[in-house]
């Protein structure tokens, strides 16, 4: 959010009042993670010697090898202005995990992140900018505090209050993301009822990931503020639309132009930009359990309901996974529909920025655009012309993610298997699972 040093951080707390810092960082399955200490630990924790017990998070490390070191980026320092309490401010500081041996630690995805990173950079890119378009639903609580799938209003696209019965909400949750230094561009409501989005500015990849966690914590304690439940679950309620987060991506060169425009070409796209293209759609069914780890995941990639359900890309066609926004120049990006809010940020973008430059390094075979509307042709004709699903369910997505060596090699030996580990007991508590379908279906007639 902003260039920090430690003298700045401990003036800043000083100044502001700061009583409690919260040392964050993200586990495997996405989840924000603290470690919570008082200011008089401030400078301690700033040295990267807090350290916290590795075992007790999922997926992170053996009962035998626990003890683990959080060392904070100071530039993401920020008080949590949003949670005013009462005897003072709360900050909060991101951290990459660390073994007592002073390496980064395999289980740790903001670090795993970070490595993807630098080979983006060992080919001639300074940066790859990202701007997320997270979508979430408001839903009613009831009179004891329980979350309930009543929706804050029936509105649709762009409607207004009083149809549009969260606009409050939604105005407090991008003042209070201003106020803490986000830069806003966009807020609506979206297709569904009680559904909703709101945009910000892109920002370098570790740094935009840092935002969209930073963006759910404020989301859903401004959400809860105003007496709702902010949820990012994928499809939380049937036969509507559900929510993704539509991923924007430009490679920057070495001298901080778009590397993805060329003005001579037809549709303004250079060969990188179509090499990109063919590298995610290569490896697009390989990390779709990672851009989209849940089983609830795949309730929203069915047709219908504008999500996308098939590998392929175009300039205007939004019934492909990968569309090329209309404007040009410093602009110019591909938007990934496919991604949804409850990936883990650090490890969907490291498995994209990985595949786009597999697309790049090797220079696989350009894949062309399609211009069809996919919706309305058949698997037979999608087929012919080259274009196949994304996975059905969360174990077909399990297992074209173990047959992809890049994949492996992205994500680390201990990432990798701990993920599929975590997702195959996820998946089997699913499948054995009696749902309230089966019985409204069968206990009747059978």
């Amino acid at each position: 959010m902003g260039k920090y040093t430690k003298a700045d951080i401990l003036k800043s707390a000083k100044e502001e009042n700061v009583r409690y810092i919260r040392l964050m960082f993200t586990d495997i399955n996405g989840t924000i993670k603290s470690v919570e200490i008082p200011v008089g630990r401030l400078e301690t924790a700033l040295d990267g010697h807090v350290m916290f017990d590795g075992s007790s998070v999922e997926g992170f490390v053996r009962i035998m090898e626990a003890d683990m070191y959080l060392r904070p980026d100071y530039d993401t320092w920020l008080i949590m202005r949003w949670e005013e309490p009462t005897y003072g401010m709360v900050a909060r500081l991101i951290c990459d995990v660390f073994t007592p041996d002073g390496k980064p630690a395999s289980a740790d995805p903001r670090s795993t992140l970070k490595q993807v990173a630098k080979k983006m950079d060992a080919l001639g890119f300074s940066a790859l900018n990202i701007g997320f378009e997270p979508e979430f639903f408001l839903l009613k609580l009831s009179e004891n505090g329980e979350i309930t799938l009543n929706v804050t209003d029936q509105g649709g696209y762009f409607d207004l209050s009083p149809i549009d019965g969260a606009s409050d909400c939604r105005r407090d949750i991008v003042l209070e993301l201003e106020r803490i230094g986000f830069t806003m561009e966009a807020s609506h409501h979206e297709v569904a009822p009680g559904q909703n989005e709101i945009n910000f500015h892109f920002s370098n990849i570790v740094e935009a990931c840092d935002n969209v966690q930073t963006f759910k914590l404020v989301v859903k304690n401004i959400a809860r503020r105003h007496g709702l439940h902010a949820t990012f679950m994928p499809k939380p309620i049937a036969k509507i639309n559900g929510s993704g987060m539509h991923t924007n991506c430009s490679l920057s060169d070495m001298n901080g132009q778009n590397a993805f425009y060329d003005p001579n070409d037809p549709m303004g796209l250079s060969l990188v930009c179509r090499q990109w293209l063919t590298g995610i759609l290569t490896h697009s069914r390989h990390f779709c359990a990672i851009t989209n780890p849940t089983v609830n995941s795949y309730k929203r990639l069915v047709p219908g309901y504008e999500a996308p359900c098939y590998v392929s890309w175009s300039e205007h066609n939004r019934s492909v996974m990968v569309r090329i926004p209309a404007t040009r120049g410093v602009t110019t990006r591909t938007e990934i529909r496919s991604v949804d809010t409850s990936c883990n940020p650090y490890l969907a973008m490291a498995v994209i920025l990985a595949s786009g430059l597999d697309g790049i390094e090797r220079e696989l075979p350009l894949i062309d655009p399609i211009n069809e509307n996919l919706f309305s042709l058949t698997e037979a004709e999608r087929l012919a012309l080259g274009v196949r699903n994304l996975p059905d369910n969360l174990k077909e997505a399990i297992d074209l993610l173990k047959e992809d060596p890049l994949m492996k090699a992205t994500l680390g030996e201990h990432i990798f298997q701990k993920f599929i580990e975590l997702k195959n007991n996820e998946w089997d508590e699913f499948r054995s699972t009696v749902t309230e379908w089966e019985i409204r279906r069968y206990i009747k007639v059978i």
